[in-house]
């Protein structure tokens, strides 16, 4: 089999999330990667570095840059047609693109791949994780996203990969990139810390919230989250949210406080390696799957911990 990935990329960077996608692409055959932008012989040249990738189609034109969906399907359907699996990361930008292939291949998108049991057959999470389904599908072209904390991440080095430049397309004018506000910060991405501490509803405010939270996350090296709840009492900003419908990590230390454990945030955060609670309510659901519990007040505990650290 050939399989196509799609690299997200940003400023000049390609995201860790493509690199769990190219892991999981090469458990069903050849490897290819698509890099579509404009100006985008860097990554391009990044991408062909990266072990497992056989070839890089780069499609360079100014309509495909900001990664807009409705000018990028097109591209990757049309590249479908010498491929049989194209795959993109579960993310933002991923989730936009991949169901128009899909449609424009008019096949099943399978979503949140956790594993790739054969070329036919895969798993993915459905009732916000609580069970798994296994999926097999018919369709001779596949369309899937992965879940990036499913699979290991692909090496960024050791590759050999070949470049290949590949029809454009045109504007589809159908959308246009008006421009972006985000939110810049020194600590390390959300979805690719390896230690993050989130906050809840708990800390009463925003400036509760950073005033606590920030302190300990700076010492830690750590990714700040937080539970919807804190995010829609305005505590923090929307990319905060770690969930089943915020972000989706797996750390290797995962520290919530504050947080009740309601199973929507459970879906978001279940996979890290050591989960650490802190709650006054002993009771909390968070406990049940925390490896380390401290039951406390957080204004108490979470001040005393940055001292000590």
């Amino acid at each position: 089999m050939k399989t196509l990935v799609y690299v997200e990329h940003e400023g000049g960077q390609i995201k860790d999330a493509t690199l769990a996608a190219v892991t999981a692409a090469s458990k069903l055959g050849e490897v290819h990667a698509l890099v579509a932008g404009s100006n985008v012989g860097a990554i391009a040249d990044a991408a062909t570095k990266i072990a497992g990738i056989g070839k890089v189609h780069v499609a360079d034109g100014a309509h495909l840059d900001h990664g807009l969906a409705e000018n990028v399907a097109p591209v990757a359907a049309k590249l479908m047609e010498s491929h049989d699996a194209f795959v993109a990361p579960a993310t933002t930008t991923g989730k936009n693109i991949a169901p128009r292939v899909a449609a424009l291949l008019d096949v099943m998108q399978i979503s949140e791949i956790l594993s790739v049991e054969d070329e036919n057959t895969f798993t993915r999470p459905i009732y916000a994780g609580n069970a798994i389904a296994t999926v097999r599908t018919g369709d001779a072209k596949k369309v899937l996203t992965v879940r990036g904390t499913a699979f290991e991440k692909a090496a960024r080095e050791g590759g050999s990969g070949s470049v290949e430049n590949v029809d454009v397309g045109g504007d589809s004018g159908s959308s246009s990139f008006v421009g972006l506000e985000a939110s810049k910060s020194d600590r390390p991405e959300l979805t690719s810390a390896k230690v993050i501490v989130s906050g809840g509803r708990a800390f009463g405010s925003s400036e509760q919230f950073h005033s606590l939270l920030d302190p300990l996350a700076d010492k830690l090296g750590a990714a700040v989250g937080a539970s919807r709840a804190a995010v829609d009492a305005g505590y923090a900003p929307n990319d905060y949210q770690v969930g089943q419908t915020g972000k989706i990590v797996a750390p290797e230390v995962y520290i919530a406080i504050g947080i009740s454990g309601a199973i929507q945030h459970l879906a978001g955060m279940k996979d890290s390696k050591v989960i650490v609670a802190i709650n006054k309510d002993e009771e909390a659901p968070i406990f049940q799957v925390a490896d380390i519990g401290l039951v406390g007040d957080l204004f108490k505990i979470v001040p005393e911990l940055t001292e000590k650290l």
